[in-house]
């Protein structure tokens, strides 16, 4: 990183006479945010403060999702609108990074077609970024950086936190699976776990600047270690950060099932930092979909996961990814869907029509399944889950729960909002004394499919 702190300096002092902003816009998952708080430290230490208004910005950057086309959709609208703002404004910097960007194919369409895109580069050169920067400033040249090899872990690159009282951190990137509908493994890499010291070195640095709630990441977090030269594994690491003083919440995502071993079950229920609250991803019920999606399991070893953790863990909340309309999913794999969906309850549902991405196998077949009946499907499924959620939900009411305070409402000023041990939202009136960052208690009031009201307790 000696190199990039020497890149770093050296924008800082092409900008010593000015004060410039920049706008970081950052679609997808958890690991994009995580990585969007990277880009925010670097562009910091450059001398670079932060503005959410395209029309002062100096330097407009998409950190960017390719799991649904989707979001490619969007992001690429978006970007095709700011070249009237790059005519008026020729100063102007527009880049685009992250795993949009990691794709070839993409980096080539950006290139011919939205030429006043100057910045370029993928999830593998992000700790190049004060570089790349440097090079698109220092000749108002175009930057493309595109590398194949995801090399090392970059440690030490700075990160931009805004003062929560809860953090995301990486603790390995990249996946091995290979599912046949996910685009992840080919943007991200295959699987590096970051060295434990760091990770929790990491942590005591965020519990000294008052970050008591810890989220650990990594596409697929149940498989940290594997690729380490020493004996150690998530269970290992989970308790290592259970005994960090200072360290309230622990949560995680995203985890495998065909990785969620015992001894991690075991970590869960006995160290008490680590919130009931288990992401388990499913995708489809039907056995047959599952081999085609090369997910590992099928439906009885899915159930019977569920079944160990919540003998273990039996207030847990459980929510789920699905995907609708795999090519050639039938009626009756969909119903298998369905069937998954009763038995285990799932407090919600991240669920999602299959979207076909280049270069993964699944977009090689030849799907028959019409797109009117994915969405018949896909309106079936969110009545159920629907249904699911709210009874799980009322029967929330008269309970109390301890709440992280996460800050206002978003739907009602008045209101404070936080979460439950196990990831549920509850808003409740503001009070005076009461802040971001506070633990207080509250007893529900008030129940809705997606979120609670509740009242403060007098503690």
């Amino acid at each position: 990183m000696n190199k990039q702190a020497e890149f770093s300096d050296r924008v800082k002092n092409m900008m010593v006479h000015r004060s410039p902003k920049a706008l970081v816009i950052t679609y997808g998952c958890q690991q994009n945010e995580n990585d969007s708080e990277r880009i925010r430290g670097m562009l910091a230490v450059m001398g670079y403060t932060f503005t959410e208004n395209k029309e002062e910005a100096d330097l407009i950057l998409y950190n960017t999702c390719a799991v649904r086309e989707g979001a490619e959709q969007r992001v690429l609208g978006n970007i095709g609108a700011l070249v009237h703002e790059k005519r008026r404004r020729p100063d102007l910097l527009i880049g685009l990074c992250g795993c949009m960007a990691q794709q070839e194919h993409m980096a080539k369409t950006i290139k011919s077609k939205y030429r006043h895109v100057s910045l370029v580069f993928g999830t593998h050169s992000l700790h190049k970024f004060p570089q790349l920067l440097y090079e698109a400033l220092l000749d108002d040249k175009r930057v493309f950086s595109v590398e194949d090899s995801e090399g090392v872990i970059a440690e030490d690159v700075p990160i931009y936190r805004t003062g929560d009282p809860k953090a995301w951190v990486s603790v390995m990137y990249g996946c091995n699976n290979f599912c046949t509908y996910c685009i992840v493994p080919y943007v991200r890499g295959r699987e590096r776990s970051r060295q434990p010291e760091r990770v929790l070195e990491e942590i005591k640095g965020l519990v000294a600047q008052g970050v008591t709630e810890i989220s650990l990441l990594g596409q697929n977090v149940n498989a940290y270690g594997k690729d380490l030269e020493e004996n150690i594994d998530f269970a290992d690491l989970l308790r290592m950060v259970n005994d960090i003083p200072g360290v309230r919440r622990i949560r995680f995502m995203t985890s495998h099932p065909k990785d969620m071993s015992e001894r991690l079950i075991t970590a869960m229920a006995e160290c008490d930092k680590v919130m009931p609250q288990l992401h388990l991803p499913f995708q489809a019920g039907s056995d047959r979909i599952l081999k085609a999606m090369n997910r590992h399991y099928n439906q009885a070893q899915y159930l019977d996961l569920v079944r160990r953790v919540r003998e273990k863990m039996p207030d847990i909340t459980l929510t789920t990814d699905i995907i609708v309309g795999f090519p050639n999913e039938s009626a009756e794999d969909f119903e298998e869907t369905i069937k998954v969906l009763e038995a285990v309850r799932f407090d919600s549902v991240f669920s999602f029509i299959y979207s076909k991405r280049k270069g993964t196998p699944a977009a090689e077949i030849d799907d028959k399944v019409t797109d009117d009946e994915k969405h018949k499907r896909f309106d079936r499924l969110l009545e159920v889950q629907n249904r699911i959620s709210r009874e799980i939900n009322d029967a929330c009411f008269g309970k109390t729960y301890e709440l992280l305070v996460e800050g206002e409402s978003k739907t009602d000023k008045d209101m404070l909002t936080g979460r439950t041990p196990g990831g549920k939202i509850i808003n409740f009136p503001k009070k005076d004394g009461i802040k971001t960052g506070d633990y207080v208690t509250v007893t529900v009031d008030k129940t809705n499919t997606w979120s609670l009201s509740g009242t403060l307790t007098e503690n």
